[in-house]
């Protein structure tokens, strides 16, 4: 058995996991680079293997450095199927067709301003591919073991991350095979902490933050404090967030805030036509995470919700403070660029950030004091305050991690440390090693190990 890693390795983007046994090859994980140009370039890259030859995907849930090159895998001849759970296909139902778009979008705008140095600008994929690769997914259940066939049983159990996100356990040959998928938090308000696993013969984890911890501060109090701030200087407070739980926690602090009048009672926008949906399918999945119905509906009733473009225009033009919540989380497309070329250029106003920032993407930047950003061809000044919500973080932290591991009875044979900046991976590496003594492994792109 072999295991090939093609994305997600010393980065935090373009997770894939070729799994070889016999004749079959099973895909887990099927996400676009993001970040860095030479990341984003390996998405054109071929594939080593052809999708032709690839029997099924299993998907550990629906963020697009996960899920988003489903559709390229498609267009290149893959015709298997793709299993996950309801949620995380209903989430990739909303999330792929609006990746399409933008692609189609940014695809369009370089043609017309001239900004890309290719003659003719191509989309990755388009929204009709993106709705297309959708038929093939395969519902599977949480904690039930689905078989492949007579050598190869998975069975996906709850991540903690987003809706519908999985820990994923294969057993094949009599060997067990665990990956992580993005581990959740002990404490998030919204989503349960992720399931304790016992045991594996190899396990595949992540490391986002893998050398950092979350501030212990309260994020009621961070929140507060920067809405009031903000809205004292008669500034705009506009949020890139995910659309996918980042979107929604904070709705949910804000909501809380305005119960206790700790904020001013100050407009609240959710201007991503994807976030919309994502916030009202919290009621459709009550049970799966901690709301009850009545608390997701009051949350969701927190914002006024914008969806055309018109009226996320009329936005930037506003004359009292107001809050914005906008994708995407990392700046890298979206609506929100738009937003940052209204409000960063000036000082009244803030930008924050609620989750990871990968390398080279305009969060990144920012967050590491750069006072130009690029959008659309144009360097934008960035003169607003721009802050970090760190202790809203989706992934687990390093104490979390090894919290995490700490259930396991059985000693792995090998740890593959993935998904996380290379001083992450390394960082979490020398913990697991010092706590465990577990042999660790960083794999490079494009390695194979024999299992």
């Amino acid at each position: 058995m072999k295991l090939t890693f093609l994305g997600a390795t010393e980065t935090v983007t373009g997770s894939k996991y070729l799994l070889s046994y016999d004749s079959k090859k099973i895909l887990i994980d099927c996400g676009l680079f993001q970040g860095y140009k030479e990341l984003r370039l390996r998405n054109w890259n071929k594939l080593p293997i052809d999708p032709k030859q690839i029997d099924a995907v299993i998907l550990t849930h629906a963020h697009i450095d996960h899920s988003g090159y489903l559709p390229i895998l498609m267009k290149n001849g893959y015709t298997g199927p793709i299993y996950a759970t309801k949620g995380t296909k209903d989430l990739c139902s909303i999330m792929l067709p609006d990746s399409g778009h933008i692609q189609e979008e940014d695809a369009f705008r370089a043609n017309k301003y001239g900004y890309s140095k290719h003659k003719l600008a191509l989309p990755l994929y388009t929204k009709l591919e993106a709705e297309k690769v959708l038929k093939q997914f395969v519902v599977v259940e949480f904690n039930e073991p689905f078989k492949i066939d007579k050598n190869f049983q998975f069975t996906l159990f709850p991540a903690g991350h987003i809706l519908g996100a999985s820990i994923v356990e294969i057993i094949a040959h009599h060997k067990k095979i665990v990956f992580s998928g993005d581990l959740g938090r002990r404490n998030d308000p919204i989503i349960d902490e992720p399931t304790s696993m016992v045991s594996a013969d190899y396990l595949i984890i992540e490391s986002t933050y893998g050398n950092r911890l979350h501030e212990k501060t309260s994020p009621f109090n961070e929140l507060k404090k920067i809405i009031c701030d903000t809205a004292k200087r008669g500034g705009t407070l506009l949020i890139p967030a995910f659309t996918v739980g980042r979107a929604q926690t904070v709705l949910y602090y804000i909501h809380q805030l305005k119960l206790k009048h700790a904020i001013p009672d100050i407009p609240v926008f959710v201007d991503s036509p994807m976030a919309t949906k994502v916030t009202h399918l919290l009621e459709h999945y009550v049970g799966e995470h901690r709301l009850a119905k009545k608390e997701c509906s009051e949350v969701s009733q927190t914002a006024t919700y914008i969806s055309t473009v018109e009226e996320s225009k009329q936005l930037d033009n506003y004359a009292m403070p107001t809050i914005i919540i906008s994708a995407s989380g990392m700046a890298t497309g979206g609506r929100v660029l738009h937003h940052l070329k209204a409000f960063a250029p000036y000082a009244k106003n803030t930008i924050l950030f609620t989750g990871f920032q990968a390398g080279g993407t305009r969060g990144a930047r920012m967050m590491n004091g750069e006072k130009e950003i690029k959008i659309h061809g144009k360097m934008i000044p960035v003169n607003a305050r721009v802050e970090n919500l760190d202790t809203i973080s989706a992934h687990a932290d390093y104490e979390e991690m090894l919290y995490w591991l700490s259930h396991f009875k059985q000693k792995p044979k090998s740890v593959f440390i993935t998904h996380g900046e290379l001083d992450s991976a390394t960082s979490l590496k020398e913990k697991i090693e010092n706590q465990f003594h577990w042999h660790c492994v960083i794999p490079t792109y494009m390695q194979t190990v024999n299992l």
